[in-house]
């Protein structure tokens, strides 16, 4: 192994050592004061106390957010497509300020009411049915399997790739890390490290943006080579390739569909108070903004001082994810680039410790505490059940880790283009999750029936369409699957039955 790989190496080592030594201790602390307060595991492990204040709750929300897609990807896609795909990508500039303004408040509220610490805790409470929960619970986790899969293999191709080590190796290093402090440290370890894990992300962004403008001669130059390499570049629709309204039908998978997304959702319901939720949308804004913009323009960049022969094919087909992982190995010094990478690897590891903690909750609190052990019908009750605590505690850790297990082996020999990937688990949570959490909030007469029909409706239409590569009007199948889940809410809805009491409503919408 050269000097080069051995430097490198040793920064992302110990990277990844802070992240799990920082983040354990944090949440020991978070379990010894909630202990105290008598607030139990469970309000601990699955929501971190609900003690985040502005800087945190941005960081872990852009964290969870941005992942191996918009840092691997999203870039590599960009190198081929040109600016097409930074407009599409700057979509998600509003993320936080949309789940944050819309879900924020009223999610925070109602649920510290129905003592709620997790999305599908928050369905239970609205919906009051064991097929809506049990539903919700398992489409979460078999989309948070391929979500996490896409960020096992971006961040295991970047580490293959610049360290000249083998795939599994990679997978290895940082997915056991990831796995056990999320599994050992809940929520709590979660959010913390999301916060180093952001800042080392806007690190990460001036580091690649900086090493192409001065290797590409500055941004003039640049331009020039582009206008020689790919004519089309800088036109909105790649020169007549992209058609505008697949663009523009971005905005539903990655603008408004986030409020879809149980794993941002969920960052509503754990901030201390109001100012911290306005602080968080400042922060998020500014952030996302950041990182979207420099990531994919650097992929836009990329081709004048990467050649396209550089690059690694997969059946013929060059593979872009190799884009910016190639672009590291070649102009940045060893700890330089080691600093570089761990700002993607920190985009991946905050999203699969954020998806494992969610499917944990699905199995553990959704699923079998609510109706397994049917006896424990609250968090208050659990609290004071201190043998099932530690049952619930045990169950947790191990369930993470199975989970974490599981996905791992499913990554070893996986499909190539994380970009598309993770996109098509998006679209399915969206389809699952959209209408049942706005709904749920904002219209009365919002019940089971409406959730069922929208969710099958939603995920049937969506799987139909990307297995069979339809697209209407040139929109990808995500537009016309949340239209036909929110009509098949609105009409479900008056089908069914209102059979939530007057108590109940009232929680929900107060006079």
């Amino acid at each position: 192994m050269s000097k080069y790989n051995i430097t490198l190496i040793s920064v992302l080592v110990i990277y990844m050592a802070f992240n799990f030594i920082f983040g354990m201790w944090v949440s020991k602390k978070q379990e010894r004061l909630d202990a105290s307060e008598g607030t139990g595991f469970i309000n601990n492990y699955f929501i971190g106390g609900r003690s985040m204040g502005g800087l945190v709750l941005a960081m872990t929300l852009i964290a969870t957010f941005t992942s191996a897609s918009s840092f691997v990807g999203g870039p590599g896609i960009a190198y081929s497509k040109g600016l097409v795909w930074v407009f599409l990508s700057m979509i998600q500039v509003p993320t936080a300020f949309l789940i944050l303004s819309v879900l924020g408040k009223k999610f925070a509220i109602i649920a510290r009411k129905t003592d709620a610490v997790t999305v599908t805790d928050f369905l239970s409470a609205r919906y009051k049915s064991p097929v809506v929960v049990i539903a919700a619970s398992v489409a979460m986790v078999l989309f948070f399997l391929a979500q996490m899969m896409s960020q096992f293999l971006g961040g295991a191709i970047l580490f293959q790739s610049v360290t000249g080590l083998s795939y599994i190796y990679g997978l290895i290093l940082f997915g056991v890390v990831v796995i056990v402090y999320t599994s050992f440290g809940g929520f709590k370890a979660v959010v913390t490290t999301d916060t180093i894990q952001g800042i080392i992300m806007v690190i990460g962004g001036f580091i690649i943006m900086g090493t192409i403008i001065h290797v590409g001669g500055g941004v003039d130059s640049i331009v020039d080579k582009l206008n020689t390499v790919n004519p089309s570049w800088a036109t909105p629709d790649q020169g007549g390739v992209t058609a505008k309204p697949y663009v523009m039908s971005f905005w539903i998978l990655v603008g408004l569909g986030v409020l879809g997304l149980p794993q941002t959702a969920v960052r509503g319901m754990g901030f201390k108070d109001t100012k911290s939720m306005h602080n968080a949308i400042i922060y998020g804004t500014i952030v996302v903004g950041f990182l979207m913009l420099i990531m994919h323009l650097a992929g836009v960049f990329a081709p004048a001082v990467l050649d396209s022969s550089e690059l690694p094919t997969t059946n013929g087909v060059i593979n872009t994810d190799y884009v910016i992982p190639n672009l590291v190995l070649k102009y940045m010094n060893p700890v330089v680039a080691g600093l570089f990478i761990a700002a993607p690897l920190s985009a991946v590891m905050s999203t699969i410790s954020s998806l494992l903690i969610l499917a944990s909750a699905a199995i553990v609190k959704d699923i079998y505490v609510n109706y397994i052990a049917p006896k424990h019908k609250n968090v208050q009750e659990e609290i004071a059940d201190k043998p099932f605590e530690k049952k619930v505690r045990a169950m947790s850790i191990i369930t993470t880790l199975i989970v974490g297990a599981i996905v791992f082996i499913f990554t070893i020999n996986p499909p190539s283009l994380i970009v598309w990937i993770n996109l098509f688990a998006f679209g399915g949570l969206e389809c699952t999750f959209l209408c049942p959490i706005i709904f749920g909030l904002y219209w009365k007469r919002a019940n089971a029936t409406g959730v069922i029909v929208s969710m099958m409706c939603g995920i049937g239409s969506f799987v139909f369409m990307s297995a069979k590569g339809i697209m209407i009007g040139g929109t990808t199948p995500i537009v016309l699957s949340i239209g036909i889940a929110i009509v098949a809410f609105v009409v479900g809805s008056f089908i069914g039955k209102a059979d939530y009491d007057k108590k109940s409503l009232q929680m929900f919408f107060p006079e």
